[in-house]
């Protein structure tokens, strides 16, 4: 019988929770019929079944008699009746629901420490940090599937050749491949900090991209999730690294090294990345940082130079991250959706030397917008304000700064109001001459105006390619 096998016999004959059914929890429901787990599973999540996104995968869960489902409201209620609870990561620990359940004997889980748990390999590559995670995460995996082709071996300990994995908080559940993953294989994780807030295990090399204040309010009513504090935040993040064993390994951004070592035992085998040289297509300075956290990584497994620079130079990034959108009468487009904080945003401004016109603001995650203000002063020709509960403050914090005003269009100065993204890049369009950069990096969560980024990003992305069609 395999470790896997053995490790799932725990839940056999248990009342399992699986609240919220999000992507990782859709999958590990998967993973459990599929395995003929015999376990009593009740699916509470706040959405009714005809708004789910996976509404299919409901119809197709109905015929299961072992199934139970507690769909809208009080669907969080009465956890301490169950033996585990799968909380998904947008659910907050601190819910008295679930201190309720602790109480009670209940054992609180997720879907990650499952998976760590379960996880046929080892060889897991943690990736976190409040910005870059996913591009880092997805680099090593480009890295390592080019230099495992290409060589004989791979891994630090010498292992056969096997495939690599990607997958957690980027979008793929892990439980979607977890029955073929293989010993000497790799699996790249991707994990947030509500993934790693209650953690009790880490993975074999850490990853810690950077880190700014973020999560410290909800933000995404499916979501509900945030830190009370910054340093919980930054906690909760410690978690990929606090827990290794000797021989593992950690990355860490050379900026957070005087904040990590306080904590951080200074024998713990750790490396410290600042920025790639290497040719790429990545947009900004920021991800020469990204780029030199996955070839740390990289370096670790074994993989050779030549390959490296080979997967660097020919990585084209992730969507929504500084993504060209085109280029119309020599205005250059980017779609940075997924900037939903101000200082990712920041960071996107001082990617270009070019004339800025910039769409910012929207749904609000308890950031501060000061700095935010005064960079859009040194870059940004015009400003256009995505309607949301944020919005306001950017306004008052560029008026405070005496932003340009000159009080056309019923506009505040060189700023406007866009209450919908159609608007928005027609008054984009409007300002724009030839050598200026449109870019959307709001600074903000999209909640209100948007499902989320992606709709974000993708629905500008759609209006910029109807002004070429044009």
């Amino acid at each position: 019988m395999s470790s896997t096998r053995q490790n799932l016999n725990k839940l056999r004959n248990k009342k399992i929770c699986m609240l919220g059914f999000g992507i990782e929890n859709q999958a590990l429901v998967k993973f459990l019929i599929k395995e003929n787990i015999p376990c009593e599973i009740t699916i509470c999540d706040a959405r009714k079944k005809q708004i789910f996104e996976g509404e299919q995968t409901f119809v197709r869960l109905q015929r299961f008699a072992f199934l139970h489902w507690r769909l809208g409201k009080n669907y969080d209620k009465n956890l301490d009746q169950f033996d585990i609870v799968f909380r998904v990561a947008g659910y907050p620990l601190f819910s008295p629901e679930i201190e309720k359940a602790k109480k009670a004997g209940v054992e609180i889980s997720s879907p990650t420490k499952l998976f760590f748990e379960l996880c046929p390999t080892k060889n897991i590559i943690g990736v976190t940090g409040t910005k870059g995670k996913g591009t880092t995460a997805s680099l090593i995996y480009y890295i390592l599937k080019k230099g495992f082709r290409r060589s004989p071996l791979a891994g630090d300990c010498g292992a056969a050749r096997g495939r690599v994995w990607l997958g957690g908080n980027i979008g793929i559940a892990p439980f979607e491949f977890i029955d073929k993953i293989k010993k000497n294989d790799w699996v790249v994780l991707e994990l947030s900090s509500f993934q790693l807030e209650d953690m009790d295990v880490s993975p074999k090399i850490a990853v810690i991209t950077n880190f700014h204040k973020e999560h410290l309010s909800p933000a995404d009513p499916n979501n509900p999730n945030y830190h009370k504090t910054l340093r919980d935040y930054w906690n909760a993040k410690m978690n990929i690294v606090k827990r290794q064993k000797k021989g593992d390994k950690a990355i860490i951004n050379q900026k957070l090294k005087i904040k990590y070592q306080k904590q951080i035992l200074k024998n713990k085998k750790t490396i410290f990345f600042t920025k790639s040289k290497l040719l790429s297509k990545l947009v900004g300075e920021y991800n020469k940082e990204n780029i030199a956290a996955a070839v740390g990584v990289a370096k670790l497994v074994g993989i050779k130079q030549n390959i490296i620079k080979e997967a660097v130079a020919g990585f084209k990034g992730l969507e929504h991250r500084i993504e060209s959108a085109g280029s119309i009468n020599g205005v250059k487009y980017y779609d940075d959706s997924f900037a939903t904080t101000p200082e990712s945003a920041i960071t996107a401004l001082k990617s270009f030397s070019q004339p800025i016109i910039l769409l910012a603001g929207g749904a609000d995650k308890g950031s501060g917008f000061k700095q935010f203000a005064k960079e859009i002063k040194k870059r940004v020709k015009f400003v256009i304000l995505l309607n949301g509960k944020a919005t306001s403050r950017i306004k008052t914090e560029l008026l405070k700064i005496k932003y340009p005003k000159n009080h056309r269009n019923g506009g505040t100065g060189n700023i406007k109001l866009a209450y919908n993204i159609k608007d928005a890049v027609s008054i984009a369009e409007d300002k724009a001459v030839k050598g200026d950069i449109v870019l959307l990096s709001t600074g903000c969560a999209s909640f209100g105006m948007f499902k989320n980024y992606k709709e974000r990003g993708k629905l500008f992305k759609e209006e910029v390619n109807k002004i070429k069609k044009e």
